[in-house]
């Protein structure tokens, strides 16, 4: 009977360990998108890893990457979480987003922690058989 107990305890400390990084990592992620739809640049920048930072090296030079290859993030108008996986030390969130215009785009973002902070490392496109609203 302790012994189950005693399992039954470490699974649940399992899920709320689990759920405290899905909570954070989509602060993060809303974070971003209240930035960019803000045309805050510093902010949504301020989102981003250290290597992204390094690859886009100003939040105006970042911004416009977001804007010219991912029209539907830049004009999110609804942002849906699908699911959060772990891939070794990095955590992937699948994001559903609905632009302005009503296309539709699932993103998988890859998520490290640094410093404690959790930090946007990458964004993906994944394919779908979706259709647009």
């Amino acid at each position: 009977m302790r012994v189950l107990l005693l399992a039954m305890a470490v699974w649940v400390a399992g899920l709320g360990a689990r759920a405290e990084p899905a909570a954070d990592i989509q602060t993060v992620i809303d974070g971003q998108f209240e930035a960019f739809a803000k045309d805050d640049l510093d902010r949504a920048y301020g989102f981003a890893s250290p290597m992204i930072q390094s690859y886009f090296p100003t939040p105006q030079i970042f911004g416009r990457l977001v804007q010219d290859k991912y029209p539907v993030i830049w004009t999110a108008r609804t942002v849906t979480y699908l699911g959060l996986r772990q891939e070794g030390a990095r955590m992937i969130e699948r994001v559903q987003v609905i632009g302005a215009d009503g296309a539709l785009g699932q993103f998988d973002y890859e998520m490290i922690e640094v410093d404690g902070k959790w930090r946007i490392n990458g964004v993906w496109p994944v394919k779908t058989d979706s259709v647009g609203v």
